[in-house]
């Protein structure tokens, strides 16, 4: 326990309070006006230290921005590409604005005020996203003993709204690839298997399997700073995908005459295909030759494509977890949030079906007696 004692001062008598902190280190705190005071704050702190919540006053002084930057240098498990974007949060958004305050002046109204108002000139996602990481850090901050709470829980944030996915036909998809030239292939591949375009240029000769037509999604590349940088794919969801037929004798040409460990969409001289300059040179110009021609389209870009890709196998009667193990999504449930529209025809069907199975003739003649017919049978029964 701590102890407790008095002291005079020009404005009176106050009291001060010293005792042991959980690091071993003795501390105290002045300035109580009442010795009631005094055993209260006292007592608060021995629960605090009872329970594994003491607080350094010391150690949660450190400015927010300070702090920020221990805690992306510390985050080792995260992908290149999103440490590359929470890092540009910390240095665009939340050190210009929480830079110098401690982490103990940190409110929640100030942060839900701070957050309102970038609503007002950012999109939903963005301000998620910042919300997002100021979170993970004081979350972080509390394992280490800064703070007691996190005081962006609980955040008002603006909701995200989705806009329609664009989707292309067969024959969409393969007037598209014909308009690409040489890259054809590439725009029949995207649309029919999925891939992320990471995975597709990450894609080497030995995950080329022809005899399931399977290609094996074992890694990722991604540009981060114009550097090229090899991981697992998104979700580490390494996986089979299958596929079509068709497809066998492009991609048996794209592997002649290479060996296992060469990329299969490289670029001439054997460098992953960068998404930008591919989209620049080609796919942009493609899809403005096919608006043109079908203004019914939607502009899309190379991510576009897995969407028809998951369009075309719904369609063709591939079930949820199928279409979830293709994509790489994390959840079956991810899949029916992001492509639910696509189910909405299946809806005529379930109706179809229920209306046969559920039908008289096919359930028993007691559906087809009179009303009163019936309850004489079912009062028999009792």
């Amino acid at each position: 326990m701590g102890s407790i004692t008095p002291y005079d001062t020009n404005a009176g008598r106050r009291y001060r309070v010293r005792y042991r902190t959980p690091y071993r280190t003795q501390t105290d705190k002045r300035g109580f006006k009442t010795k009631r005071e005094a055993e209260l704050f006292l007592a608060s702190v021995e629960v605090t230290k009872a329970r594994g919540e003491f607080v350094s006053a010391a150690r949660s002084r450190i400015s927010t921005g300070e702090w920020a930057l221990r805690w992306i240098d510390n985050q080792i498990q995260l992908k290149p590409s999103t440490k590359e974007g929470y890092e540009s949060v910390v240095r665009t958004r939340i050190i210009p604005k929480w830079g110098l305050v401690p982490l103990s002046e940190l409110t929640h109204a100030g942060i839900q005020d701070w957050l309102s108002a970038e609503a007002r000139r950012a999109a939903p996602a963005t301000v998620r996203g910042y919300h997002r990481v100021l979170s993970l850090m004081l979350k972080y901050a509390i394992r280490d003993g800064r703070l007691s709470r996190n005081v962006a829980d609980g955040i008002r944030l603006p909701r995200i709204t989705h806009e329609p996915h664009g989707y292309l036909t067969h024959a969409q998809l393969r007037e598209l690839a014909e308009r690409s030239n040489d890259d054809g292939d590439v725009v029949l591949f995207l649309g029919y298997t999925g891939l992320r375009w990471g995975e597709m240029a990450a894609l080497r000769v030995r995950d080329l399997d022809t005899g399931r037509r399977r290609v094996n999604v074992m890694q990722a590349v991604t540009e981060v700073r114009g550097e090229l940088i090899y991981g697992t794919p998104k979700n580490h969801s390494r996986r089979s995908v299958p596929y079509p037929s068709f497809l066998t004798e492009m991609l048996i040409a794209r592997c002649a005459g290479k060996d296992r460990d060469a990329l299969i969409f490289g670029s001439p001289h054997g460098a992953p295909l960068r998404n930008q300059n591919w989209r620049r040179r080609n796919f942009d110009r493609a899809m403005g030759e096919m608006i043109e021609v079908h203004p019914e389209i939607p502009r899309l870009s190379p991510h576009d494509l897995r969407h028809t890709a998951a369009s075309l196998a719904i369609s063709a009667g591939a079930n949820v977890k199928a279409v979830q193990r293709m994509l790489g999504h994390a959840s079956a449930a991810m899949t029916l949030d992001v492509y639910s529209e696509l189910f909405d025809d299946d809806l005529d069907a379930v109706g179809d079906a229920l209306s046969l199975a559920g039908a008289p003739k096919s359930v028993g003649k007691a559906w087809a007696k009179p009303k009163s017919q019936a309850s004489t049978d079912a009062a028999t029964l009792w």
